[in-house]
């Protein structure tokens, strides 16, 4: 299946907490980002391809301001996430222009473990952004990428080029890339058989009885 018809599957059927379940079940227990990383707004979702960045502090004015923040921009492709974190997060590290320049190039969201700002022109272009909250300091003086498109951690979760990067209003996770086609695959069969167990707890089966007969909860 194509990355596009797969995530939209995803973004129709599937919501992290059945995603996560699946990982749990898998032993891949650390795969959610720290749960200050939230949507911007409560609709937003967003599934696509892990474009990492590494951010770190900086200290005044630099020779080459932000780094290489808009190289790491201009090779945004299609169905990719701008996937940032690093420093102190003494500044916000997304903002209105970055949202536009990644929108343009066809990437599909941003989550920064970080602040952003600029908050009204990022969400009048109806596109998702996740981070730790608004915070309008500018990070010229204060950070800057210093590496793009290779593996970074946060909050313990290991985090490769091109891993699938889901979130929603209960979180963000990472599916590695090796293990995609299997989690997807139990996670839209398990939230086939929650919709049942769902109507069958509505009609008066008990939670009890539920759990024996579909062994879910």
């Amino acid at each position: 299946m194509k990355d596009q018809d797969l995530f939209d599957r995803v973004k129709a059927e599937l919501y992290t907490p059945v995603v996560g379940d699946i990982l749990d079940g898998m032993g891949l227990m650390h795969q959610f980002l720290p749960q200050p990383v939230q949507p911007m707004k409560e609709d937003m979702k967003l599934v696509g391809r892990a474009m990492p960045v590494v951010m770190i502090d900086v200290y005044g004015p630099q020779k080459q301001p932000f780094g290489v923040l808009t190289q790491a921009l201009d090779q945004l492709e299609p169905g990719e996430i701008y996937l940032a974190s690093g420093g102190d997060m003494r500044c916000a590290y997304w903002g209105e222009l970055l949202t536009a320049t990644a929108r343009t190039r066809g990437a599909v969201g941003a989550v920064v473990n970080g602040y952003h700002r600029d908050t009204p022109q990022i969400l009048e272009q109806d596109w998702p952004v996740f981070s730790r909250g608004r915070y309008a300091q500018d990070s010229s003086v204060r950070t800057k990428v210093a590496d793009y498109r290779c593996p970074i951690e946060i909050g313990g979760v290991w985090i490769d080029p091109g891993d699938i990067v889901f979130g929603d209003l209960d979180g963000v996770l990472i599916i590695p890339q090796k293990h995609e086609a299997e989690v997807l695959e139990k996670a839209l069969e398990k939230a086939s058989t929650e919709k049942v167990v769902r109507k069958a707890v509505e009609a008066g089966m008990s939670s009890t009885d539920a759990f024996t007969k579909y062994g879910v909860l």
